[in-house]
């Protein structure tokens, strides 16, 4: 499949150096780049290549100034990593386009109610009064429980499972190997040392336009609903436990963890292998440095925070660059309570 310069500028809004005709057929890294293939520049820690890259097109921003003539016609827009992504969005669509139709084996419940348009790949199981929304890709080796509804446009992955009652929007994304609705971690602690299972009898609500990683799991509720607000985009191995709110547009880098019944604010960045204690909250707009423990709740919206445990971003490195001279201020000390000591003698 072939797309011209002009057609490409048209899909993101861009103005093209060259010649508007030029053909290309797929993507490439811009170092790796050959004949017929669109690349882009965003970072100038690849500057280098864009003179000497074999590529057709290139996507560069509005505000880079040439520093040589480039072979390859160019399409400036003001974000050119933007732009990109835009396109590769747009091809993978027309790739999804192309799947269609239940494959074979498979199950599906007679009570299951399936849309228009959707894909069902083998080896998958679809339980009893599952919805499954128009334009849907379930890809093999997947697991829908009963009950559980999936909107327009959902994109499930290989071997995803979802437990009974789990409700998805459109547009949701979740990739391979992703648990969604299994038990909280609820266990009351008994007299004599056992703990006794508490049953988690809540369900998983995932709003419009979330994508979700491989391999991370999301708990259901103990009573009500774990909640992954609209727009929230969640990494690779993550465990959110059961009750936790999500807020919309937040977004979690991979092995994060956060513990039961906590709130999470809306545009939370949250970094990798942070750690965030139960039943506290999270205010909108904050910013969680990777591998930061947060043991209590965060009142105060776009805070930076880090550390274990986590407090103010600021004062932390000032903390940090006072712990790196603590040896020199051992040996000052030392010096100082020698001198002490002389003066002490000499005054005797």
């Amino acid at each position: 499949m072939q797309f011209s310069a002009a057609q490409i500028a048209l899909l993101i809004n861009g103005q093209v150096h060259g010649d508007l005709n030029v053909k290309v057929n797929s993507f490439a890294k811009i170092e790796e780049a050959s004949m017929g293939q669109l690349s882009f520049l965003a970072n100038l820690k690849y500057e280098e290549f864009l003179y000497s890259t074999k590529a057709t097109l290139i996507i560069i921003n509005d505000s880079y100034e040439l520093k040589q003539p480039v072979a390859a016609t160019l399409i400036r827009v003001p974000d050119a990593y933007s732009a990109f992504a835009i396109l590769l969005n747009k091809y993978q669509e027309i790739m999804a386009e192309q799947l269609t139709g239940i494959e074979s084996p498979c199950f599906i419940a007679s009570s299951a109610n399936i849309g228009k348009n959707v894909y069902i790949g083998a080896f998958t199981y679809i339980g009893d009064n599952v919805t499954i929304g128009d334009n849907c890709k379930v890809h093999p080796q997947c697991y829908i429980g009963p009950d559980s509804i999936l909107g327009e446009n959902c994109t499930i992955h290989p071997a995803v499972k979802l437990y009974h009652g789990t409700v998805l929007g459109k547009q949701v994304t979740i990739h391979a190997g992703t648990v969604i609705g299994s038990d909280g971690f609820g266990f009351a602690p008994q007299a004599n040392g056992t703990y006794q299972k508490v049953p988690q009898i809540g369900n998983v609500v995932i709003e419009d336009y979330v994508e979700i990683g491989a391999n991370t799991t999301i708990d259901r509720a103990t009573m009500g609903s774990t909640i992954i607000h609209k727009g929230a985009k969640l990494d690779n191995l993550i465990q959110v436990a059961h009750n936790v709110e999500v807020g919309a547009d937040t977004v979690i880098a991979a092995q994060a963890g956060v513990s039961g019944s906590t709130k999470i604010g809306k545009n939370v960045m949250i970094g990798g292998q942070a750690g965030i204690v139960g039943h506290i909250t999270i205010a909108d707009g904050t910013k969680i440095n990777g591998q930061s423990g947060v043991t209590k709740s965060i009142i105060a919206p776009h805070q930076a925070v880090t550390g274990s445990p986590a407090y103010e971003y600021g004062l932390a490195l000032r903390s940090q660059a006072v712990n790196r001279k603590l040896p020199d201020l051992e040996k000052k000390i030392k010096a100082l309570e020698a001198l002490i000591r002389q003066l002490m003698k000499e005054k005797v």
